[in-house]
């Protein structure tokens, strides 16, 4: 490759220096090899065979080398500057590089002792990748150092950003890939950088890792000129620095020096920063590095070149019954890293080799950053009953819910501000969601420029809602969490959506994790859906979804939770319990519309404990079967099964309803599916076993049905969200989707035949 003018002059490794960080990193692509082919024989002291080599080889080679030099180099610089890092691999399947190198460096074997570090350890490492009961292909919670599920790919960088926020001694290296690089989120989150603070927060460092290819296309970056990528970097507000080449020997010598100068940027700014508390915001460092996909594997196989192309993307050399050939290329490609000069007769990493590690936490797979559960402290949390709404009795006041809840958000950021360990997210909507209180508090966080006019932006704050991106928004949380701290994403209800895919990479990394024992437990991702389906007359169609809850829903138990408090002294109780609450996934619909309140705190909260109960005040069966079960789930929903049942016990007094109020929308499964489900005999005791049960929902009819298949009193009619929306009134929404009072009036007498002529008169 050419090395363009512009790539700055090398600051030379001294030979032996050079020599052994070369040596180092043959050592982790040998590793790497050896993961994705071999089934025995890891050090090749037999002759290799078909029968050493895995029935079915599943990998990618194409990142793994590029990452490996990377994390030499950053191992270099760790120790040279006794740095605080974490590396978040953000190319997907670059499983073995990380795991190779935490296995050079001890971390691996800390966790997983059976993978020794000697040759039965590596035989072990080998087998386990990507086969039967063992690990994935890509960088996963079972990695040590991992904070970022590699398996989908455009958060990386969201979450280094999360990451180093309120850990100033903290740098995060974040290699990004070059396919990654074309996603909506990471395309984005280059504009990060105008949020993060250098005198409280910590620092990213991205790495573009151009090796010019996806699975079978070019890449976008890699395909535009020198100057156009370096303008792009500038006009985004970072200070790129190249590395670029395919000689070992030179490229390991651009890479330190880059390392080098990026090192020291990084210290300059922080320490110019901290000195004076004020400035301008700075150009931070990132590096890009263009080399060969595939780097060092075979260049031409079958007469293809691969080495450089795409064909180097996932497995660059097939070895198999159909390719017996190949064993011998297999081979030759292995023994050209020298193995023998790497390691010892037991199998070890030499000596002088493991010398160039990290030692303790200072190795990247160990630095308890990366495990956020070790660095976890719980909240300070204020007495949320101090923000009461006075209930003398039931719908006798209105107030608005998230209005309430707002000065709670801002007392826990007051009394956690020395800390700096919560902090509240959302895209431009907090304001909007009646969460402004918090404002008394703290700033928004924002480092970019500021005018006279601007309310509440600050170049250090608490909140981050000042870029409207979902993506980052949750990217940024995420990462948070993943690194010990607490945090809340408040979104409209409709545009969660957006990050349906995220919100189900955290779930399974928490699904994970809740299965390896050195996993620490980290703060639940809490969300709180406000302007919600039936608060969006005003906005209309495009604004209703509640289909969020649907989709959390289908993950695991043991992960996710959904509240639907009725009024805003529910929502106090709701959101101090989820704040409390570990490796969940909770969703907190509520509303910001003044609407009538329902039960004093003290109710609330045994309300909310037992997650639903009977609302004796609202029924009328005391001491007696029901004729007809009245159940709602969602403020609006309560708010129209009482009108309607207001309605009926006038011009049906001698009708018995038994009102029921669902919180935890997950009492309604059953005990055997979900740790919260009701019992068989407890659901039959509250719903009974077959009396209709008129059911008004907060989102779509199907889900409670779902919840509910097995229960049974299959006299179940459930009334919620059908699709039909317009821009209109706040009831006549209600009455298009058949959820208002009069719907379920009507839906009551046509189950009831036997109220007979005078409930005619109601129809």
């Amino acid at each position: 490759m050419d090395v363009p003018v512009s790539t700055h002059e090398a600051r030379h490794l001294g030979p032996e220096e050079l020599q052994k960080t070369d040596a180092y990193w043959r050592a982790a692509n040998y590793l790497s090899v050896g993961q994705i082919y071999l089934y025995g024989n890891p050090l090749l002291r037999q002759p290799l065979t078909l029968a050493h080599v895995k029935p079915l080889v599943v990998g990618h080679w194409g990142t793994t080398p590029g990452q490996n030099f990377i994390y030499v180099h950053l191992n270099r610089a760790i120790k040279k500057h006794d740095l605080n890092m974490i590396y978040i691999a953000g190319p997907g399947h670059g499983g073995p590089a990380l795991v190779g190198n935490t296995y050079l460096e001890g971390s691996y074997t800390d966790v997983y002792p059976d993978i020794s570090q000697d040759e039965a350890g590596m035989q072990k490492l080998f087998m386990q990748f990507s086969f039967p009961g063992g690990i994935s292909s890509h960088v996963a919670p079972t990695t040590p150092g991992s904070i970022h599920e590699g398996g989908e790919l455009g958060y990386s960088l969201s979450h280094a950003f999360g990451a180093a926020f309120d850990n100033p001694d903290l740098i995060v290296t974040c290699v990004v890939g070059d396919g990654e690089a074309e996603t909506g989120p990471l395309a984005t989150a280059w504009q990060s950088n105008k949020f993060l603070n250098p005198v409280t927060d910590g620092a990213v460092l991205p790495i573009l890792h151009l090796n010019g290819y996806k699975i079978s296309n070019p890449t976008v970056l890699a395909r535009i000129g020198h100057d156009e990528l370096e303008q792009f970097f500038a006009s985004c507000g970072w200070k790129p620095y190249f590395v670029e080449g395919d000689d070992p020997e030179a490229m390991h010598q651009l890479m330190a020096t880059a390392m080098e100068q990026a090192v020291e940027d990084i210290k300059e700014i922080q320490q110019t920063a901290r000195a004076s508390k004020t400035g301008t915001r700075p150009l931070w460092p990132m590096l890009v590095l263009r080399s060969p996909k595939g780097w060092t594997g075979p260049k031409v196989v079958d007469g293809l070149r691969v080495e450089g192309t795409f064909r180097a993307h996932q497995v660059p050399l097939l070895v198999d019954h159909a390719h017996p050939d190949h064993v011998v290329l297999l081979e030759a490609w292995m023994k050209s890293y020298k193995a023998e000069e790497l390691f010892d007769s037991n199998g070890s990493l030499i000596a002088e080799l493991a010398e160039l590690a990290p030692k303790g936490d200072r190795r990247m797979g160990a630095n308890p950053h990366a495990n956020g559960g070790m660095l976890l402290r719980d909240l300070r949390m204020p007495d949320f009953r101090v923000h009461a709404v006075t209930v003398t009795s039931p719908g006798s006041v209105t107030s608005q819910d998230t209005t309430i809840l707002g000065k709670f958000v801002r007392d826990i950021v007051q009394q956690n501000k020395e800390r700096r360990n919560f902090r509240l997210f959302g895209p431009d909507e907090t304001i909007s969601n009646l969460l402004g209180a918090v404002f008394e508090a703290t700033d928004r966080q924002w480092d970019a420029m500021r005018q006279d006019n601007d309310e509440f932006l600050a170049p250090s704050g608490l909140v981050l809602d000042s870029m409207l991106s979902e993506h980052q928004c949750e990217g940024w949380l995420e990462g948070y969490l993943l690194t010990g701290r607490h945090g809340l994403f408040n979104s409209y209800e409709a545009f969660i959506r957006i990050v349906d895919s995220m919100f189900s990479q955290h779930a399974k990394w928490l699904k994970v994790t809740r299965e390896l024992p050195w996993r620490r437990e980290i703060a639940s991702l809490n969300y709180l859906l406000a302007s919600h389906v039936w608060q969006q007359d005003h906005n209309g169609f495009t604004h209703q979804d509640p289909g969020f809850l649907d989709h959390v829903i289908n993950k695991k138990a043991s992960i996710v939770r959904a509240y639907l408090p009725p009024d805003a002294n529910c929502l106090l109780s709701v959101i101090d319990h989820c704040l409390r609450s570990r490796n969940y996934v909770n969703v907190v619909v509520a509303g910001k519309h003044a609407l009538p309140q329902w039960l004093s705190m003290e109710a609330a909260v045994i309300h909310c404990t037992e997650g639903l109960g009977i609302w004796q005040w609202a029924s009328n069966d005391q001491g007696g079967e029901p004729d007809v079960v009245m159940a709602c789930c969602g403020d609006t929903p309560t708010l129209e099964v009482l009108a309607a049942v207001s309605i009926l016990r006038e011009h049906l007094p001698e009708l018995k309803i038994r009102v029921i109020n669902v919180v935890d929308l997950m009492r309604l499964q059953s005990a055997s599916e979900h740790p919260h489900g009701l019992s068989e005999v407890d659901f039959d005791a509250l719903f009974t076993k077959d009396k209709p049960i008129i059911f008004a929902f907060h989102g779509y009819p199907s889900l409670v049905h779902r919840l509910t298949y097995r229960r049974t009193n299959r006299d179940l009619h459930v009334h919620g969200y059908k699709e039909e929306g317009t821009i209109t009134t706040a009831f006549d929404m209600r009455v298009q989707n058949e959820l208002d009072r009069f719907h379920l009036v009507l839906d009551v007498v046509n189950r009831l035949p036997a109220l007979g002529s005078k409930a005619d008169y109601l129809a």
